[in-house]
């Protein structure tokens, strides 16, 4: 049972986490003058790289001592945040890369970019972004954490869970068949008609307006 809450308190950060980076990542996009919606799930307004930065900040700041003094402590989560975030990024933009055959972003036009995957200034706002956390987050989680402990909650949880797994699959796996039809490979299976037929290579698309193919 003590498992189980732990689970649903942990998939709660994820989620809570991928929604802010949803929201943060469409805000962006408007003030850039696009109004095209920016996902990471096929349905869901989910964009899972930031729900899995919010899992890396949450367990290494709850296990990490700062000190006591305010401006040293802000320091080091910001530099703590700066380096988790830009190898985050960067990693996730390499699987992305070559499982898929696409990128959703390139900062290699950019100063002090490693490799176009993360960059000084994107690292900062990783960095910027764990102290928001830090600050702000992780108070309301500590709070939340009792409040998720109502078995109802973990009930919703759960279910939310499921719906959110077969968002994850049928997403993996559309991205996955899109590349294999960039590359020509054909397949006859009865998944493969499936995904060819509900999720053409212009609805993936447009839901992933801003992946761009490369060779892997």
């Amino acid at each position: 049972m003590r498992s189980l809450k732990k689970f649903s308190f942990i998939f709660f950060i994820f989620i809570i986490g991928s929604f802010i980076g949803f929201a943060w990542e469409n805000v962006l996009t408007i003030i850039k003058g696009a109004y095209h919606l920016r996902q990471g799930l096929l349905y869901e307004p989910l964009i899972p790289i930031y729900g899995l930065g919010a899992l890396v900040f949450y367990f290494i700041y709850s296990k990490t001592e700062f000190s006591d003094n305010k401006l040293l402590c802000f320091i080091e989560v910001f530099f703590l945040a700066f380096l988790v975030g830009g190898i985050t990024e960067y990693f996730c933009s390499f699987f992305q890369e070559k499982i898929f055959g696409t990128i959703s972003w390139n900062y290699s036009h950019m100063k002090f970019d490693l490799n176009g995957r993360t960059s000084l200034l994107h690292s900062s706002f990783w960095g910027l972004m764990g102290v928001f956390f830090y600050l702000v987050i992780m108070p309301l989680l500590r709070k939340l954490k009792k409040v998720l402990e109502n078995r109802t909650l973990q009930v919703c949880t759960f279910i939310f869970m499921f719906f959110f797994l077969c968002d994850v699959s049928i997403s993996f796996l559309a991205c996955y068949r899109r590349d294999e039809r960039r590359n020509n490979i054909s397949n006859s299976g009865t998944l493969a008609t499936f995904l060819d037929t509900y999720y053409t290579d212009d609805v993936i698309d447009r839901v992933y307006n801003n992946a761009v193919a490369v060779n892997k």
